[in-house]
């Protein structure tokens, strides 16, 4: 990273403006996270969600990813999950019918189609999904006695939904706007401003469940008195040591690449020599970048919405699928789970596999080898000891597997870790209810996010201030 480049972009007037609207578009979702939906009793039905949203790790998690937008009831609470799964529908649909894979072959117009038919997408999918979070809301709300919606019309009821649906739509053009600007991907940035916003909260969170009062207290050298005994204090201390390690293998993995020297043939065209120079093709290792891990976060939460909405039907041959789908699709607390061992290893096993699964999934996407080697060839460019065409292309995707193989197995290890870290707590000093696994995913997900955004504003950099070194 190019510190010297970045500091010497911020005086172009292009540059700023790109950075200003992008801070203006989080700024203006933070407002927007504090709207809330018009329903009855505002501020009631908050503190009511609030404490619900604060029972269950479930909750509090949707609520990280959501920047508080789930506590608060804003309109913008369903977030961009659902655009985030219409775009794995439409990638899906792109990769298995060969009329789609052609018109994203076509180029700039074929995309724009795509990404039309993706953004229509959204808007059913926000419907069902504000329509089953105001289901759920009214069975929590009348469950606890509460007669705060017992006066609400289908006409409110109505108009929530559209609220939410709005709210999403909203925060899909936000996202498509900062994208625009080419300093980061928006679905990553409006995501890591809300797990930003949050984090005082989670901290604090985390700091309770260690530092309590009652587990007794340790005299450092006679100066201080830590409310902590012995145990928890160094098993805390190993597990910051840990992380710490862990935040700069993935810094290290993210930044790491494998460069593939390109060589360009000399053509001759009339007293004019053109080629005969040397380029590089650099392949990231991981290509996808933080994208499978809020893609797993993302799938990993439907299985325990779909079971809050079998809950809340409060149908009882419905109940026992849905108590097996809030508890096995949920972050494991080891003190609190009342399931067996093997069903608490069931959220992170699944959680390392989706991202090793979406890790894979999205770098085909971003990285399509076929495409590279059609342009290697027409350009003149080939592969030292490859043969142009086809067989470019099978060492480009050969390539690819194998650095996304190792990765990709990296990437799931670390977002796991958090689970491990809070199972050890729980057994080594008998701690729980600190959120490691909810806190480790959201760091992940903001230490990622700011490698990327920072590579590309540094890109960015590089072109404004291209003129001053030529």
């Amino acid at each position: 990273m190019n510190w010297k480049t970045i500091f010497k972009s911020l005086k172009n007037k292009d540059m700023q403006k790109r950075l200003l609207i992008v801070l203006g578009i989080i700024v203006a979702y933070r407002f927007l996270s504090h709207i809330p939906v018009p329903l009855a009793a505002p501020t009631e039905l908050r503190q009511v969600i609030n404490s619900v949203v604060s029972s269950t790790d479930f909750g509090g998690f949707l609520n990280l990813l959501s920047g508080g937008a789930l506590a608060s009831f804003s309109i913008v609470l369903v977030g961009m999950t659902p655009f985030i799964t219409a775009s794995v529908i439409t990638q899906l649909l792109t990769k298995a019918i060969p009329r789609l894979e052609e018109l994203h072959k076509d180029g700039e117009s074929g995309r724009k189609k795509i990404n039309q038919w993706t953004r229509l997408a959204t808007i059913p999918l926000a419907i069902v999904q504000s329509i089953a979070f105001i289901y759920i809301l009214r069975q929590t709300v009348l469950a606890g006695n509460s007669t705060i919606l017992t006066n609400a019309t289908p006409i409110e009821w109505i108009v929530a939904v559209t609220a939410m649906t709005a709210g999403a739509v909203l925060l899909m053009w936000l996202g498509e706007l900062i994208t625009e600007q080419g300093v980061g991907n928006g679905i990553s940035l409006i995501i890591f401003a809300g797990i930003i916003s949050q984090l005082p909260t989670m901290l604090s969170t985390i700091g309770t469940g260690l530092f309590d009062t009652s587990n007794g207290s340790m005299n450092i050298f006679g100066w201080f008195t830590i409310p902590v005994n012995p145990t928890v204090f160094f098993v805390a201390l190993g597990i910051a040591v840990v992380s710490l390690v862990l935040l700069y293998v993935l810094v290290k993995i993210n930044e790491a690449q494998r460069i593939i020297t390109i060589n360009y043939a000399k053509r001759v065209q009339g007293n004019s020599n053109y080629g005969g120079v040397k380029s590089i093709l650099p392949v990231k290792l991981i290509a996808a970048g933080v994208i499978p891990v809020i893609f797993a976060v993302a799938f990993l939460s439907l299985p325990a919405f779909v079971g809050q909405v079998l809950k809340a039907m409060n149908n009882p041959a419905l109940l026992g699928v849905a108590n097996n789908l809030i508890l096995w699709f949920q972050a494991p607390t080891p003190g609190n789970f009342t399931g067996s061992t093997l069903e608490a290893f069931i959220y992170p096993a699944a959680y390392f596999a989706l991202v090793i699964l979406f890790t894979y999934f999205y770098t085909g996407i971003v990285f399509n080898a076929n495409e590279i080697a059609e342009n290697l060839q027409k350009q003149g460019g080939f592969i030292e000891g490859v043969r142009p065409g086809a067989t470019t292309e099978k060492y480009l995707s050969m390539t690819v597997n194998r650095l996304i193989l190792f990765g990709s197995i990296v990437l799931g290890l670390i977002a796991i870790t958090p689970f491990l870290a809070e199972y050890l707590l729980y057994q080594l000093a008998g701690i729980s209810g600190t959120n490691l696994s909810i806190g480790g995913t959201g760091l992940l997900i903001v230490v990622s996010v700011g490698l990327e955004s920072l590579r590309q504003i540094n890109s960015r950099a590089l072109m404004v201030t291209y003129d001053d070194y030529s």
